[in-house]
């Protein structure tokens, strides 16, 4: 589940190991590209970390923000990546 703090939604997916993880960024990268909205993301080994907001609204999340989370959540499930939120 996503949460919102900060300014910023935010959530955390593992995976089976690295290379699905990876595969996972690559498939989140071409729907950045679609919406012309692209994450702050982190990756260690399986784990790939979310924070997304929208700099051209002042930092804030917006329904922008919102549409790319639901993208990224349908990616995960695909993947059967473990949800988790730091």
């Amino acid at each position: 589940m996503w949460t919102e703090k900060n300014n910023h939604l935010t959530q955390s997916f593992s995976f089976k190991d690295f290379k699905e993880a990876f595969a996972f960024m690559t498939d989140v990268a071409q729907v950045a590209e679609e919406l012309n909205h692209h994450p702050w993301w982190s990756n260690v080994y399986n784990k790939v970390e979310f924070r997304l907001t929208t700099y051209d609204a002042g930092t804030t999340v917006t329904q922008k923000d919102h549409a790319l989370a639901k993208r990224i959540s349908a990616l995960a499930e695909q993947y059967n990546a473990k949800p988790g939120n730091d």
